[in-house]
């Protein structure tokens, strides 16, 4: 039987190269096991470069592929992210009391031990409820770094994630795979995809370096999806009846002021014509607007993009805001024969809670861990691939859509029609007739290595207002959780003075760097 041994990704950026320096970490070499790792990219593909936010499960994925996470921060401009912020998602008052909550990356404090949710529900509510069960809110709005200057690489006193410039942070991870990990860079046309008798692919023949041979290929074409779309013609599943946004525009602004507070969290806002994110890098900040086609035209979004810039003392200076066009669904199949799809080959929704790259890490690590020693195991591989991304997709379009399915804004036809139960997923709705009567749990999203775990759930419904009848805790129960809600505030109280700022810690790092990791 067919060894498989040469591995083949076509197309860079941070999907490509992240899935070659994952792969080649750990099973590339010259040895009689060791994996030819070749990725093909084009010299004239531009990258879409607005992948800027990460979860952090990103830490653990550059500390096994050996990237330092000093090198990320001075090179690719890159911060601290901690969560989440949503403006205006409930009414529409952007930034008013009561209409400003946050996803924090850090779990609820006593969570799995104490009924946080029932506790926070049957008191004073006297703050939002992620404020009241952790102190990552608190360190974000006084724009508080996660770790000190002595904490070590991938450390943090709280959890992380980052901002970055996804541009730079494709450079690096082609710097480190090429020269540190052994991958084969071939930069290159693809001009024809030639096959075997039995349909798998044999070599990607292109113009200057002849057919690439490969035993497994790995799609990290972008939108256009050469390989599984294209060639072998895995339809896209839409779900434009659920999520409706199909395009976005995207900019690149300074600062207001180039020592301003440095945001440790995306902000997304929302507006009649979809909502904006924004995202903080230390030297810049890149904004955008995202919005459905069906319900508001190029002209009205770009005027909301710069009616937001205005009202956050920002211009856009000689910068032109970038259109960009995506059709919102994912892939029948992601692994059809010897072709495995990742990153934007493979679907592409919304980035709303930055999902996408969270994907193209999963999608390496599964790979990598599950790699078929002959082809004959491919197809087995193939259909675990399948089944665990279909489930991942659809679970992560549940919690988008809740964002929406939540809000009680009225001002455009986009927020009523997306509260409309014919655009809600069934297994939402059986979810949600759940969450009325108890919060969401481990039960409810059981898989390992969910996108969302229950307490991301537990942020969105009690951040927007969601009122279940739950039953009333036991007093034991009860003084459980009351008493670990009150260590958050004396927890709140230490970190606040004894963390740095966010901007003064990236600048530490840069000049001095951080202790090794452990």
């Amino acid at each position: 039987m067919t060894a498989v041994r040469r591995i083949v990704v076509l197309g860079g950026g941070s999907a490509g190269w992240l899935t070659a320096a994952t792969l080649a970490a750990e099973l590339g070499g010259e040895g009689p096991d060791g994996l030819q790792i070749t990725l093909i990219e084009s010299p004239d593909m531009p990258s879409i470069g607005v992948g800027e936010g990460t979860w952090p499960t990103m830490r653990a994925t550059l500390q096994r592929i050996g990237l330092s996470e000093v090198e990320l921060v001075r090179e690719c401009d890159a911060a601290f992210k901690q969560g989440s912020r949503f403006d205006g998602w409930l009414h529409g008052a952007a930034g008013a009391e009561g209409d400003r909550y946050y996803h924090p990356f850090t779990l609820p404090h006593g969570w799995g031990d104490v009924e946080l949710a029932s506790a926070w529900l049957q008191g004073g509510r006297e703050l939002p409820f992620a404020a009241s069960v952790g102190a990552q809110p608190h360190l974000c709005d006084a724009f508080l770094a996660p770790k000190q200057t002595t904490t070590p690489e991938f450390g943090g006193v709280m959890n992380y994630g980052y901002h970055f410039d996804a541009v730079k942070l494709g450079h690096l991870l082609q710097r480190h795979a090429t020269v540190k990990l052994g991958v084969r860079h071939v930069v290159d046309h693809v001009a024809a995809v030639r096959s075997h008798e039995n349909g798998d692919i044999a070599a990607l023949s292109t113009r200057s370096h002849g057919d690439i041979d490969g035993d497994l290929f790995i799609d990290c074409s972008g939108l256009a999806s050469l390989l599984l779309g294209q060639h072998y013609g895995v339809a896209l599943r839409s779900e434009k009846d659920v999520l409706f946004n199909d395009s976005a525009l995207a900019v690149q602004v300074p600062h207001a002021d180039a020592q301003a507070p440095l945001a440790c969290a995306t902000v997304s806002t929302a507006h009649v014509e979809g909502w904006t994110w924004d995202i903080g890098l230390p030297t810049r900040r890149g904004i955008g607007l995202v919005f459905s086609s069906s319900h508001t035209d190029d002209a009205a979004a770009e005027r909301a993009l710069l009616a937001h810039l205005r009202r956050n003392g920002l211009s856009l200076g000689n910068a032109t805001p970038r259109l960009l066009r995506f059709n919102p669904g994912y892939r029948e199949q992601f692994w059809h024969r010897n072709c495995v799809a990742v990153g934007l080959s493979a679907g592409f929704i919304e980035p709303l809670e930055a999902s996408a790259l969270a994907l193209v890490e999963l999608s390496a690590a599964f790979i990598r861990d599950e790699m078929p020693a002959r082809r004959a195991d491919m197809d087995l591989v193939a259909r675990r691939f399948n089944a665990a991304f279909a489930y991942r997709w659809a679970r992560i379009i549940d919690f988008l859509k809740l964002h929406y399915v939540l809000s009680r804004r009225d001002d455009s036809a986009y927020w009523r029609e997306h509260r409309a139960a014919a655009t809600q997923p069934d297994s939402l709705r059986e979810l949600l007739q759940l969450w009325h009567h108890r919060a969401p749990s481990r039960n409810d999203v059981d898989r390992a290595e969910e996108v969302f775990p229950a307490a991301s759930y537990q942020y969105i419904l009690y951040g927007m207002q969601f009122e279940p009848a739950l039953r009333a805790l036991r007093a034991d129960r009860l003084a459980a959780a009351r008493s670990s809600l009150k260590d958050v505030t004396t927890i709140t109280r230490r970190l606040l003075g004894g963390l740095p700022r966010h901007r003064e810690l990236i600048q530490h790092i840069r000049a001095h760097g951080m202790p090794p990791a452990a």
